[in-house]
């Protein structure tokens, strides 16, 4: 039997995933992996005009605990991503997917962080904002880091090719 935090994070999921449906957002689409279970999302982020990812289709996985909202869910593209915020795996890393609270390593404030206020249109329109924007400050991917700051050019080259790459998949 489900918990009443399981139950009450499902019933949430599924009100933002039909306000989703009903009132479309700019810039990506979003849907359920499997329609039996509200807590694997499927989400494509179409790269934001005007930036290095303008015209790319990149998919991720929004995983959600089971007590969302409390503690934030997981983003993992599943499409290649050159990005200093996103590591090797795919893993997005982005404050306010960091749990709530304090930073322990004092990098960001407890407001960056996760707050049960965060939908799922707020989570992925950081990820189209951290797209637009690296934060080179506390990278994820600390090679795609070096290639932002000391050689813009080699950087633009990979994230062309992970554009291209979206494409033919989509």
């Amino acid at each position: 039997m489900a918990s009443a935090s399981t139950n009450q994070a499902s019933l949430l999921l599924q009100k933002q995933l039909k306000d989703l449906c009903k009132n479309p957002v700019d810039g990506f689409s979003a849907g359920l992996v499997d329609e039996s279970n509200i807590f694997e999302w499927s989400v494509t982020i179409i790269g934001p005009p005007d930036t290095l990812y303008d015209g790319g289709f990149f998919n991720a996985i929004m995983s959600f605990p089971p007590n969302y909202p409390n503690s934030p869910p997981t983003v993992k593209f599943t499409s290649e991503v050159w990005h200093p915020n996103v590591y090797p795996d795919g893993r997005v890393c982005i404050s306010i997917l960091h749990p709530p609270g304090e930073d322990p390593n004092g990098y960001e404030l407890a407001s960056e962080r996760w707050m049960p206020i965060h939908t799922v249109e707020s989570i992925v329109l950081s990820i189209i904002s951290m797209l637009s924007s690296p934060n080179d400050e506390s990278p994820a991917n600390i090679e795609a880091a070096k290639e932002w700051r000391d050689r813009r050019d080699e950087f633009k080259k990979k994230v062309s090719r992970c554009v291209r790459r979206s494409q033919e998949m989509f």
